[in-house]
């Protein structure tokens, strides 16, 4: 008998759950509200900015969305429709966390907010300067763990990543505790974009995400013994729009100098450009698509109104491809972008096809060498 009613007690309970979530689930099928528990062989991870372009995501590729624009329960019932989890961004200056209490107040917030919003887990982007051994240092690391404990406690399968500069080198004097953090939490997210944010050779116009210099950090990272399955590498689905001034008949575009952080040069002289815009002027520049075998990048150079000539560099999908290879061959823990929204989701032809090119990139299956020049 006492088998027989503690049998009842679950499912009464059972049922007094699911009619509290489908009282406040916003998806049609309340099921859809129960968060994702499955751990995916191969992670492809999206950055969302807001609105309505992840109708048009390559789904059979998705795993996990980081919602950096306005909460949107269409999305999340979407996406876990599709198996994909949906993720918080979470910032927060570091002198706001030194402080344990105030660091504990701080991830209680965020896991109410993702439990009432019935997502999966949380990003943390945290791109300020740490100096090695300071109390920010500790912090942040304490931070990640204690978020992560958090975070897997109460909600069931949740992911909870850190997103980390394209070198562990201190670039833009951000010297985290790289290896602890990839301890404690699922995985790094490592944004392997904006690499000439601290240009210290020459003021000349480069690729966001060079071939070598961005494998060659990986390895950095490998070396101080973060496990290749705590990586995710993301590309950059944007480029930099540089006015050059002077443009030599060998094609090397002269920066005006912006310092950052100590660096005579950066990337700040140029503006970004969605790929979308880039696809846009690329075939009418004065010089049309070039490929630079040193970088492993495309670029072009055009003219504007004002006489100036201008140099952009970009990637697209053969030199995603490349990156894609290696991410298979070093077995990471998947690929993603910054950011999915910088497509032409348009009904365009050749957008379309353009849009798919960059999608399919993305996997490591159809990475080579002789990727298409498209």
């Amino acid at each position: 008998m006492a088998r027989i009613w503690c049998g009842w007690l679950l499912i009464l309970c059972f049922i007094q759950e699911f009619s509290q979530l489908a009282a406040s689930c916003p998806c049609a099928d309340p099921a859809l509200c129960r968060p994702i528990t499955d751990v995916k062989d191969f992670e492809v991870y999206v950055f969302d900015v807001g609105g309505k372009s992840w109708k048009f995501y390559d789904w059979t590729q998705v795993t996990t969305v980081a919602t950096f624009g306005k909460y949107d329960p269409e999305l999340l019932c979407y996406a876990h429709s599709k198996g994909a989890r949906i993720v918080l961004k979470g910032d927060v200056p570091l002198t706001e966390v030194i402080d344990p209490k105030k660091r504990a107040s701080w991830i209680s917030q965020k896991l109410d907010l993702a439990k009432k919003q019935y997502m999966d887990g949380i990003n943390i982007d945290i791109e300020q300067a740490v100096n090695t051994s300071s109390p920010e240092y500790y912090a942040l690391t304490a931070l990640v763990q204690e978020t992560a404990e958090a975070f897997h406690r109460e909600i069931v399968g949740s992911q909870v990543t850190f997103d980390v500069a394209w070198s562990p080198k201190c670039i833009d004097l951000r010297c985290y505790n790289y290896s602890g953090i990839a301890e404690v939490s699922d995985f790094l997210f490592v944004m392997s974009y904006d690499e000439q944010s601290q240009i210290w050779t020459d003021c000349i116009a480069g690729a966001n995400a060079p071939y070598n210099q961005t494998l060659i950090a990986y390895d950095d990272y490998l070396h101080l013994n973060v496990d290749p399955k705590k990586l995710v590498m993301g590309v950059p689905w944007y480029g930099y729009d540089y006015a050059c001034v002077n443009l030599t008949e060998d094609g090397k575009c002269t920066l005006k100098k912006v310092p950052f952080r100590g660096a005579p040069c950066s990337d700040a002289a140029g503006r970004q450009v969605p790929y979308k815009a880039i696809m846009k002027q690329v075939n009418s520049s004065i010089s049309g698509r070039l490929w630079d075998e040193q970088q492993m990048a495309p670029y072009y150079n055009y003219r504007d109104t004002k006489g100036i000539f201008h140099q952009v560099w970009y990637d697209d999908p053969r030199s995603i491809s490349l990156k894609a290879a290696y991410v298979a061959e070093r077995g990471l823990r998947g690929i993603g972008m910054w950011n999915g929204n910088l497509l032409d989701y348009s009904s365009d032809p050749v957008a379309k096809q353009q849009t798919e090119d960059m999608w399919n990139a993305l996997r490591p299956q159809r990475a080579n060498h002789s990727a298409p020049l498209s």
